[in-house]
Formats: C-alpha cells, sequence, structure tokens
C-alpha cells in the first residue's frame, strides 16, 4: 500500500522525502504551529492521502477553508514550483467525496445526539455547571432510568427537572439532596443554550457512527467535514461535541488491532479547547480513550498552535508528529518552543530549537514512524500540497455537495416521537381533568336537589324535619296499640292473681 507523502526533507542535500506509513496512521499525530504558518494545508494533504487510501477523515473546519476539500484546486504558478521541487509525477488537481456537517443545519446536514447518549459529564460541562449542580443531574438522569423516561432533546431534560422540583422532598430522600437553587440554575443554563442554538444538537434522528465512516464505489474514503466557523464560538459546546463523538466511537467500534490501514481518522482541531478548564476524571477519560482507540483503528489526530497545549500523557502517544513555525517573542513561545524541540527525535545535522523559529510558511519539522513503529530523526520537511483547492467554497457550490450527499434524506427531517416531556405532560393532564371531576354524591344531596310533586310525595309518606310522615305516624300508632294490649293482659294477670288466685 502506497505511503501518504507529507513532503519532501530539505535538512541536507541529499535528504528524501518524508512519508506516513498507512499502517501506523492509527498511532495518531500532531500538527502544531503558530497562525498563518500552514497548519490548515498540512492537515488537508493528510486528509486527501488517507481519502485516497480509502480511509474516511472527520475534521473541524474552523475557519471556512477546509471545505475547499470538496473541489479541484487551481494550478498556479508558485504550486507548479512546488509539485516540481518535490518531483511528485502523478499531481493533478482534484476535488474528494465529501460530507457537510453543521450542529447548527445551516452549512451542512445536521448532526444530532440524544440527551441520554450525551450523558450527565458533558452535559455539564457543556452547561458549565458546578459541582453540586452537576450532581443533581446525575440525580436527574438516575430518575429517568428508573421511570423509564426518555430524554431525546432539551424539553425531555426540562420537564425532568420540573417533576424533580416538584416532588423535591420525597427525591431528596431516595436519591440524595437536591435544592431548588441548582434545580433552578440547571434550567438558567439550558435557557441559555437554546438562545445560542445548542438545543438543535439534541434530537432525533441521531447520529450514525457508520455513516462517519463511508467510501465510494471506486474505494475512496469519504472526508467528512463539520463546519465550525460559529460553533467555535462556543468553545465548551465545540470541544465536548468532539469529545462525545470520539468516546462514541471508543465504545461503539470492535477490537481490531493493528490494520493495514485506518478504519477512521480522527482531526481534532483547536485542540487547545479540550483540555482547558477540563476537570481532572474528564482529562483522564480522554487519556484513556486516545490510549486505547487505537487498537478499534481509529488514529486521533490534534491540531493546535502549541505542542504543550497538550497533556503530557497524551503527547506521549502521538507518534506522527508535524511543527510548523513558533516565533519565540515571548516566555510562553519560548517554553513551547524548548518542549517541541524535546519531544522529536533528534538529528545530527538539525538544530531543532533554532529550526523552529527559522520555518517559513509551507515548511515544518516532521518525525513520523517508520519500521517496528519506530520514530524518524526529526526533518525539515517542504510539505507537499494538496490537489484540492486551498481556500473557501461558494454557497453554490457547498449547496451542490449537499444536494448529492448519501445520507441528507435521513438526517434533514427532524424526528419527534414520544418522550419524557409528552409523557409527563399527559400525566399532569390526567391529573388535572380528575381534580375537575365532580366528587361522588351523596344520599342527601340528591334528595336535596330533587323537587316537584315526587319530592311532595316523599315528604307525605316519610316525612320532613319538621312533620311526620305517614309511615313513622303509623309505626308509632301501632307501637302504642301493641303496648296498650300488652299492658292490658299484663294489669288482667296481676289482678287476676290478687283477686281470684285461689279458685280452680
Amino acid at each position: 500500500m502506497d505511503p501518504i507523502l507529507v513532503g519532501k526533507a530539505v535538512t541536507t542535500p541529499d535528504s528524501g522525502n518524508v512519508y506516513l506509513q498507512p499502517r501506523f496512521g492509527n498511532r495518531h499525530g500532531l500538527v502544531a504551529g503558530a497562525t498563518g504558518t500552514g497548519k490548515t494545508v498540512t492537515l488537508m494533504t493528510l486528509a486527501e492521502g488517507f481519502s485516497r487510501l480509502g480511509v474516511p477523515v472527520f475534521l473541524a473546519d474552523v475557519k471556512g477553508d477546509v471545505a475547499g476539500l470538496a473541489m479541484p484546486g487551481t494550478m498556479g504558478e508558485k504550486l507548479q514550483a512546488r509539485v516540481q521541487q518535490l518531483g511528485i509525477s502523478d499531481y493533478r488537481n482534484e476535488g474528494n467525496p465529501t460530507v457537510f456537517w453543521d450542529l447548527f443545519g445551516k452549512l451542512g446536514h445536521p448532526v444530532r445526539t440524544t440527551v441520554s447518549e450525551m450523558g450527565p459529564a458533558l452535559l455539564a460541562r457543556i452547561l458549565e455547571l458546578n459541582d453540586t449542580q452537576s450532581g443533581v443531574l446525575d440525580i436527574v438522569f438516575k430518575l429517568a432510568d428508573d421511570r423509564g423516561l426518555l430524554l431525546l432533546d432539551l424539553a425531555d431534560l426540562r420537564a425532568l427537572l420540573g417533576l424533580v422540583a416538584d416532588e423535591r422532598k420525597d427525591i431528596s430522600t431516595s436519591y440524595g439532596l437536591v435544592s431548588t437553587q441548582s434545580v433552578g440554575a440547571i434550567q438558567r443554563a439550558l435557557l441559555r443554550l437554546e438562545s445560542e442554538g445548542g438545543d438543535r444538537f439534541f434530537g432525533e434522528p441521531a447520529l450514525e457512527l457508520s455513516d462517519l465512516m463511508r467510501t465510494t464505489q471506486d474505494g475512496r474514503g469519504v472526508i467528512n467535514i463539520l463546519a465550525s466557523d460559529q460553533l467555535i464560538l462556543k468553545p465548551r459546546l465545540y470541544s465536548s461535541f468532539l469529545l462525545w463523538l470520539l468516546s462514541e466511537l471508543f465504545e461503539s467500534l470492535p477490537e481490531v488491532g493493528d490494520l493495514d490501514k485506518p478504519k477512521l481518522v480522527f482531526v481534532f482541531d483547536e485542540a487547545h479547547l479540550l483540555f482547558d478548564d477540563a476537570p481532572p476524571a474528564l482529562q483522564q477519560r480522554v487519556e484513556q480513550v486516545v490510549r486505547i482507540i487505537r487498537s478499534k483503528g481509529v488514529g486521533v489526530y490534534f491540531c493546535s498552535q502549541f505542542p504543550d497545549d497538550v497533556p503530557d500523557d497524551i503527547l506521549g502517544q502521538l507518534g506522527n508528529r508535524v511543527q510548523h513555525a513558533l516565533r519565540a517573542f515571548t516566555p510562553r513561545d519560548q517554553k513551547a518552543v524548548k518542549t517541541a524541540a524535546e519531544t522529536f527525535v533528534a538529528n545530527p545535522n538539525l538544530d531543532v530549537a533554532e529550526a523552529i523559529s527559522q520555518l517559513g510558511t509551507g515548511e515544518a519539522l516532521v518525525s513520523t514512524l517508520q519500521d517496528k513503529g519506530v520514530p524518524m530523526p526529526v526533518e525539515r520537511t517542504l510539505i507537499a500540497p494538496p490537489r484540492c483547492r486551498m481556500g473557501a467554497i461558494t454557497e453554490a457550490e457547498r449547496a451542490q455537495v449537499r444536494a448529492g450527499s448519501p445520507v441528507g434524506a435521513r438526517y434533514d427531517t427532524t424526528i419527534d416521537r414520544e418522550s419524557a416531556a409528552e409523557m409527563l405532560a399527559r400525566k399532569a393532564e390526567a391529573a388535572t381533568e380528575q381534580a375537575k371531576a365532580p366528587p361522588a354524591r351523596t344520599r342527601e344531596q340528591d334528595d336535596a336537589e330533587e323537587g316537584g310533586f315526587g319530592q311532595a310525595v316523599k315528604d307525605v309518606v316519610f316525612g320532613t324535619k319538621r312533620r311526620q310522615g305517614m309511615v313513622e305516624t303509623m309505626a308509632k300508632q301501632t307501637a302504642r296499640t301493641v303496648g296498650n294490649q300488652i299492658g292490658r293482659q299484663i294489669l288482667r294477670g296481676l289482678l287476676g292473681g290478687i283477686l281470684g288466685g285461689g279458685r280452680r
């Protein structure tokens, strides 16, 4: 299998080309450098190389120029000179099979997941909750599981928070303390997220990972581009989404070991956003995913300005390195230069620390894994140009690509099935109807409302509170009559015993 041409080494006159071997593509990588030094062009070159190998790619388009991967480039004088300098014999301008995605559904197919799939940990990070509020969110998810309530979108989560507020005392007893202040804070955070358009990310149809791992009929890997020019303005949402996607790949894909080429290459642009203010547990999770996901055939490539934006434990897992220029103007820059120089395999013909500050646009220090997974000594390299357009595309061109997408019919229409919000609303409606229903009537209420002739007959027969009825009068007369007869018999018996008791 042909390797990916990264560029031509120029450390010494007899230096050759620098390649990235497909079988080590899942050993992860780093592309670093200051703004304007050519990181985006390097990412496009690598994405094209993987696509030609039949490897699908997922990457974010932060500035809007990565979308040029979908269109063929134009051969200019500078490009032709670079091609000749690198000796690329089969170079031709061409586009790549591309699918556009967008969390907001404007510049690509909507990307959705359900609240349940996102989970309380990442959702708490998106909502910027503190530890106490995050604990309440854990209780909300547990309550949803116990009561069989589906959490699909933010409306479901808001409805369940209302239920928690109504049953706060009982829930606090069974699950842990829930305060009205914490519930209110989560509801306000949801309101902010909705106002920023983040509610469009939650719902159905949810993203199927298989749709990110497509190949074309001629064997090219599809390049999935996430429009992120607006998403990057919400750093927590941006980084949490990419981390969720990486975690889903980690949990869903089977173990495959070392393959001839990766099953998917995942590019994390602006990688520092992933680790800024990340709690230790979340950072540990990222380290675990990066360490193990290699065996599932996924290569992860971080892109950032400084190499020390990536924690040391993760940096040590990145076998393929591309370091563009860094300008050591500040103490922060000087530290980054030192870190970059120390992470490369030394080359006796190259002073890495000095070279980093002297690199021009389109140049980089490169080290990739070679035979037996051993990193090559770092080389100063002229980066190979991509064959696609190195710039933005028009709205018409984007619409044309979307119209030919194989997944548009599945994701462009929202599905709203019954979930927690509808179930709780129906339950509340039933309780309201039951409260409105009249109570069971007593006989006295029925008698009081009856009138007319029937009531008059009842009064005559049974009487009223002030007047005896026929039944009561007859009963009393009968009792008196019976009483008188018994009394007379008793009296006669007594008199007979006294006066004539001796007569036989």
